[in-house]
């Protein structure tokens, strides 16, 4: 089964918030199961819209969990447990 936008959308930013609050740019390839391409494809779309962004930790590049990204992953969260009260 194919996954939406969204929930790959929700599954990069709950492996971010797993890591706490931030990720090594090849553990979120990993964790979110995505080509190289696409994932940088939905990064650039999650850093435009101000969920995730990315700094130099220790000469590495992270991923970083901005206070919009727990937002919406607390209010995705929630949406998906009213869907599936309803057996959506």
């Amino acid at each position: 089964m194919r996954r939406s936008k969204q929930d790959i959308i929700f599954d990069m930013l709950r492996a971010i918030q797993q890591k706490g609050g931030s990720i090594k740019p090849t553990h979120l390839l990993y964790k979110s199961n995505l080509s190289h391409q696409r994932m940088k494809e939905y990064i650039d779309e999650l850093k435009q819209r101000g969920l995730v962004k990315e700094e130099q930790q220790k000469e590495k590049n992270m991923f970083l969990l901005t206070d919009q990204g727990y937002e919406f992953l607390q209010k995705f969260q929630q949406l998906k447990a009213f869907t599936e009260a309803f057996g959506l």
